[in-house]
C-alpha cells in the first residue's frame, strides 16, 4: 500500500510540477524579449531570476523521473545526485547572470537609459500572475515532498520580484526616474546572491560527500558508544547520495560475549530514532580492524 501510495504521489507532484515549468518557461522567454524591447534591465534581471524558477522545477520533476529509475551494476546508489550536479550547474550559472546585472546596474544608475514603464508594468503584471497560478499548483504537496518543496519557495522569491518591478515601473510611470530601473535590478541581483550561494555551498557538501548540515558525528559516535555491547566504534562515516538521503556507515568492536545482530539491531534503531538516519550499515568486530594507513 505504501510504494503505491509514494506512485500515485509522485505522479501528481510530477503533474503540478510539468504545468508550472511550461508556464514559467514560456514566460521567461516572453520577459526577455520584453526586457530587450524596452531596455528593461528589471525586467531582465527578474527573468534571470525567473529562469531559477524554470531550472529547479525542470530539477525538481527530472528527480522525480529520474529518481524513480532502480540501481544498476555500475551506479549503485542509482541516480539520486542527478538533481544535485544540475543545482550545482544551476548556482554557477546564476553566479554569473547576478554579477552581470549588477555590473550593467551600476553602469545604469550613472548613465541613466530610457526605459518603456507601460510595458515593462504589463509584462511584471503577467510574471506576477503566472508565479501566483505557479505556487496555488505547488501549495498542496509543498509539506509531502523536498523538492516541491524547494520549487515552491523559488516561486515565492521569485513573485517578490515581480513585485518589485511593478513597483519600480509604477514609479519610472509617473515620476520619470530612470535611475529606479537599475537599482530594481540589482535589488534582485543582491536578492539572488545570498540564495545562490547558500545552494553551491550544499550541493558542494553533498557531492564532496561531507556530513549533513545539522547532523554532529560526535554525537553518533557517542551513541553508538553506549549501546550495550559496544567496546569501541571506528570508521564513522555520514554522507548523502543525494539531497535528502543520509547514509552511514561504521565499524563497531564488540564486547566480549555480545552478540553481534542484536548489538547491531539496538544500533540501528538508536540511530533511527535519534538522528532520523534509516541507511545504516554496521560491520561488528571481535577485534578492532586497522584502519587505513596501519593506524587504528
Amino acid at each position: 500500500m505504501g510504494a503505491g501510495h509514494d506512485h500515485g504521489a509522485g505522479q501528481a507532484n510530477g503533474r503540478r510540477l510539468a504545468i508550472a515549468l511550461a508556464l514559467t518557461s514560456t514566460f521567461l522567454v516572453a520577459e526577455v524579449v520584453a526586457g530587450v524591447v524596452y531596455n528593461s534591465l528589471a525586467l531582465l534581471s527578474d527573468a534571470a531570476h525567473m529562469f531559477t524558477d524554470a531550472v529547479a522545477l525542470a530539477i525538481a520533476l527530472a528527480a522525480i523521473k529520474v529518481g524513480q529509475r532502480k540501481a544498476t551494476e555500475d551506479f549503485t546508489f542509482g541516480y539520486r545526485r542527478f538533481e544535485i550536479l544540475a543545482a550545482a550547474f544551476n548556482a554557477i550559472l546564476l553566479f554569473a547572470v547576478a554579477i552581470y546585472v549588477l555590473v550593467e546596474g551600476i553602469k545604469r544608475i550613472v548613465e541613466p537609459e530610457p526605459v518603456q514603464s507601460l510595458g515593462m508594468l504589463v509584462v511584471a503584471s503577467l510574471g506576477l500572475i503566472i508565479n501566483l497560478i505557479s505556487m496555488r499548483l505547488l501549495s498542496s504537496h509543498k509539506d509531502k515532498s523536498l523538492n516541491v518543496k524547494g520549487a515552491y519557495l523559488e516561486v515565492w522569491a521569485d513573485m517578490l520580484g515581480s513585485v518589485g518591478v511593478i513597483a519600480g515601473a509604477l514609479v519610472i510611470r509617473f515620476t520619470g526616474w530612470r535611475f529606479v530601473d537599475p537599482i530594481v535590478a540589482i535589488g534582485i541581483g543582491l536578492w539572488v546572491l545570498p540564495r545562490t550561494w547558500i545552494l553551491l555551498k550544499d550541493t558542494t557538501r553533498i557531492l564532496l560527500e561531507g556530513a549533513p548540515s545539522g547532523l554532529a558525528l560526535a554525537g553518533v559516535r557517542k551513541v553508538i558508544a553506549e549501546t550495550p555491547g559496544v567496546a569501541g566504534v571506528h570508521d564513522l562515516h555520514i554522507w548523502t547520495s543525494g539531497a535528502d538521503q543520509a547514509i552511514c556507515t561504521a565499524h563497531v568492536v564488540l564486547t566480549e560475549g555480545a552478540d553481534g545482530e542484536s548489538v547491531r539491531l539496538a544500533i540501528a534503531e538508536r540511530l533511527e530514532t535519534d538522528f532520523d538516519l534509516h541507511h545504516v550499515t554496521i560491520q561488528t568486530e571481535r577485534v578492532e580492524c586497522l584502519e587505513e594507513g596501519g593506524h587504528t
